[in-house]
């Protein structure tokens, strides 16, 4: 029995520490017990007289605790191996950050992070102060005052301070972030961008056309880019202010067309394959859903604005989904969701703030977008679907070159070529 045997007084047992072998165990000092008597006629009281020698007591008794199912130690720490072992059954081990950072990276991090969280955030902040009566009536104003706002159809409340803001360039560099431009944009006409690909959350676009983290107004002066996002968004107090002020708008038609008819300089930025390509952003592939999408190089003719792909090396690789290939359970019960809400929630994970393998924050991978060629385009109000195609195709040609000119300069993880899928 386990009774029978000590430990070293020493001997002190933490969570991780491995399990000490039954045989290195130490038997304590026992007193010889006075023979009982026995008959010498009885076979057995024999045999047990015979076999009963110190060295074959102690042997039989160690061969009973050596067997796993017979040692409590092990079976004790067993449940608390399995909790110090993150995810097991994934075999993923939780690789934590070290310590000691430099200050720019965990400025870096936190930014990213706060970005991440800027619509619970905000949604705290407005549910706060509606505890606070005294504020009611000015709460009530203000979600008027919302839900009338004509600004996310109309261009926005673009704040150049907030798109300058410091913050913006920790975001940056987290990744990071960069831009390429292959030729000057003048701005003596409006511009339509074209951005891929979507990603899980398309935080190139954001970075570039949404701050001035990059550089934007620097290597294209003149331009006024407005980056498009789906309307609910701006269902969302206090969020939807924040946004507003980075210049981003409503992506439907009226809002296209009340920015490009400002006149000159004016552009939209488009994350051409929505929801839809979200799906399958994985790292090292690029699948774009561009051949049905029409209408926003119609709207571009309409309003005389050449069309100008971007195409960001990186954008899929900061994040992980999980498989949801067509006729999967998941994908269907996403597509579902798309149908109805108008968007989907891929399942995508990440990295953590304080690890590296495990979270919902985007991974420490460069993202490069470049900016092609302009599409010249010419003005028609009612264009025909062939037109519209002849554009496409052009457009698409300049998007295969971009990826032939970059991709073994900027996506060199890659596990496949670029494909338009639909």
């Amino acid at each position: 029995m386990i009774s029978d045997y000590v430990l070293p007084a020493a001997t002190t047992f933490y969570p991780n520490q491995p399990v000490p072998d039954p045989t290195t165990l130490i038997p304590p000092p026992r007193a010889a017990a006075p023979a009982p008597h026995r008959m010498a006629s009885s076979p057995r009281q024999h045999h047990t007289h015979t076999s009963c020698t110190p060295s074959s007591l102690l042997s039989s008794r160690l061969a009973r605790l050596a067997a796993p199912s017979m040692n409590p130690i092990q079976t004790a720490l067993k449940p608390m191996h399995a909790a110090l072992s993150p995810l097991p059954h994934l075999g993923l081990a939780i690789e934590f950050a070290p310590a000691h950072i430099p200050r720019k990276r965990r400025l870096q991090t936190a930014a990213v992070a706060i970005w991440a969280l800027m619509m619970p955030i905000t949604f705290a902040v407005f549910f706060f102060l509606c505890s606070i009566p005294i504020l009611w009536p000015l709460i009530l104003l203000y979600l008027i005052w919302a839900y009338l706002d004509p600004a996310p159809e109309r261009g926005g409340r673009p704040t150049r301070w907030v798109r300058e803001l410091t913050f913006w360039r920790y975001f940056a560099a987290y990744y990071p972030v960069s831009l390429r431009k292959e030729q000057d944009l003048p701005p003596d006409r409006p511009y339509l961008f074209g951005y891929h690909p979507h990603g899980i959350i398309g935080m190139g676009a954001i970075t570039n056309f949404a701050t001035e983290s990059t550089g934007f107004s620097s290597a294209f002066p003149g331009l006024n880019p407005h980056l498009l996002t789906l309307a609910s968004n701006f269902n969302m107090p206090l969020y939807r202010d924040i946004i507003l002020a980075l210049g981003i708008c409503s992506v439907s038609k009226r809002s296209c067309a009340s920015i490009l008819e400002r006149g000159n300089g004016m552009s939209c930025v488009i994350v051409v394959g929505g929801a839809a390509e979200s799906l399958n952003a994985r790292p090292g592939t690029n699948d774009l859903t561009l051949m049905r999408r029409l209408g926003f190089i119609k709207v571009a003719i309409q309003h005389g604005a050449d069309l100008v792909p971007v195409f960001s090396f990186g954008e899929n690789d900061i994040y992980h989904q999980m498989p949801n290939e067509k006729g999967t359970t998941v994908y269907t019960l996403q597509k579902k969701f798309q149908n109805v809400f108008g968007f989907t929630l891929p399942l995508f994970h990440g990295r953590g703030v304080f690890n590296y393998n495990f979270g919902l924050m985007p991974h420490r991978r460069s993202i490069v977008s470049v900016i092609g060629r302009p599409i010249h385009v010419t003005k028609n109000d009612k264009p025909t679907k062939e037109e519209v195609q002849a554009v496409q195709k052009l457009y698409i040609e300049e998007l295969l070159r971009i990826w032939n000119k970059y991709k073994d300069t900027f996506a060199r993880q890659r596990t496949r070529e670029l494909s338009i899928i639909d």
